[in-house]
């Protein structure tokens, strides 16, 4: 089995049934490794928005600015994406994920010397080029890794990641900046230091299934019992001929957008409709994302559930995807909450919902296309998610500087993903395997 980087092709639901499943466990300590780097990705690009409000108090910054910070770090993300799914059919996870860590930690630790909402959207650059690569990466080594099967689930549990990341930023922010009272960039220097530890850690442990150590014969023919096509390459023109494509892309374009502004502004939201600040929003946050951390593993289990019990793949997703998109519908009404619970929970499924959804999008490149034109697909959807969260950063900053309200953000959130979903099914009905000629 060669050091490809993509998710294996698979005739449909289908591991040899000849072969038990496998005494080792090495593909799991790999999941754990590909979980903790999104954590720390995460973690990673939302310091900032926890001290935005503060940052706001000490350096004068209005909406707009902070909505260029991060609506430029998501068009050097989608630029980033474009690169690493094309680098990683060609250099694989290992290498690639080393190059995008490393890349991300250098900007991060850049956002210490700068104060400007200018300054943050040059120093971020180097950590969204970097960021671009974690989930090309991580879909890459996944997809090495596990038969389709058990993909969506190990896909749910290393997205789950973003909320775990998403949660422990608050608290550890929080605890460094409003009960050490530390100076705010000492929040980017302890939190990047993690990032040089679990690059040691995959550079010594992570390796491909036919070359790995410590994988048992069984565990090795259990991932490879799964047909696989040959090796060859394909560029972004020939994958973007085909309409599955283009399902996978607006799927990012129009769902994207909602987690990256939950991301970036949730902190501001609950700063400026509920008083909250630094020292008090971190339980709502971490409430959010806790649902959210949830609905990633439900909607990966929920899938595979369903192909275990015979469902064709398409429906499989697809019918997990309607009911994510069913949960998501009550943020429509989470900017007029009367008390900031009942924000949280609306928010909180409609993250719930997101994740679980994405699980299942993020599954389609390994389903339907041969390895060496996942990470081509793969690029371009992150290119499409980036593109559509940078029209929604731009025109929320816009809008809160001269409205105010979050109200048609939240509307437009609760409906997006039927709409992603009904644009999903009418360009892929058939949910069926894609041949593409190889370069």
């Amino acid at each position: 089995m060669s050091d490809l980087t993509q998710a294996a092709v698979a005739a449909p639901d289908t591991v040899a049934q000849t072969v038990p499943p496998p005494r080792g466990r090495v593909r799991w300590v790999i999941c754990g490794l590909l979980f903790a780097a999104v954590v720390l990705s995460y973690i990673d690009r939302l310091v900032l928005g926890v001290l935005k409000p503060q940052l706001t108090a000490l350096y004068g910054w209005t909406n707009s600015g902070y909505g260029d910070i991060t609506g430029y770090f998501q068009v050097a993300y989608g630029l980033g994406f474009l690169l690493f799914g094309w680098l990683i059919d060609r250099i694989g996870p290992r290498t690639g994920y080393l190059l995008a860590m490393g890349a991300w930690t250098v900007g991060h630790f850049a956002q210490t010397l700068v104060t400007s909402t200018t300054g943050f959207a040059l120093a971020r650059i180097p950590l969204a080029l970097g960021e671009a690569g974690t989930f090309p990466s991580a879909l890459a080594a996944a997809s090495q890794w596990f038969p389709k099967k058990e993909r969506a689930m190990a896909i749910g549990i290393f997205n789950a990641g973003a909320n775990v990341g998403a949660v422990v930023t608050p608290l550890l922010v929080g605890f460094l900046i409003a009960d050490l009272v530390l100076d705010w960039r000492w929040a980017f220097v302890i939190t990047g230091l993690f990032n040089l530890v679990w690059l040691t850690a995959w550079w010594r442990l992570y390796h491909p299934p036919h070359s790995h150590p410590r994988i048992t014969p069984e565990e090795r023919a259990w991932i490879e019992a799964e047909p696989v096509e040959t090796t060859g390459r394909a560029g972004f023109l020939t994958v973007l001929r085909h309409r599955e494509s283009w399902s996978y892309m607006t799927g990012r374009f129009l769902i994207d957008p909602v987690w990256w502004t939950f991301l970036f502004w949730l902190p501001d939201f609950f700063h400026s409709r509920y008083g909250y600040d630094l020292k008090n929003f971190g339980p709502p946050l971490v409430a959010i994302y806790i649902m959210a951390d949830v609905g990633a593993i439900v909607g990966g289990w929920y899938s595979s559930r369903l192909l275990k019990r015979g469902v064709e793949t398409g429906r499989a997703r697809k019918q997990a995807m309607f009911a994510c998109a069913l949960f998501a519908l009550p943020v429509m009404f989470a900017a007029q909450a009367s008390s900031i619970w009942i924000a949280v929970a609306m928010i909180g499924l409609a993250c719930a919902a997101h994740q679980g959804f994405s699980t299942n999008l993020f599954a389609l490149p390994g389903d339907q296309f041969p390895r060496y034109a996942q990470g081509t697909l793969i690029g371009l959807g992150g290119f499409a998610g980036a593109t559509g969260g940078f029209i929604a950063s731009k025109a929320l900053g816009a809008l809160l500087d001269r409205v105010g309200s979050y109200q048609p953000f939240f509307l437009a959130c609760g409906v997006a993903y039927l709409v992603a979903l009904l644009i999903f099914h009418i360009l892929n009905p058939r949910y069926r395997d894609v041949r593409i000629c190889s370069m």
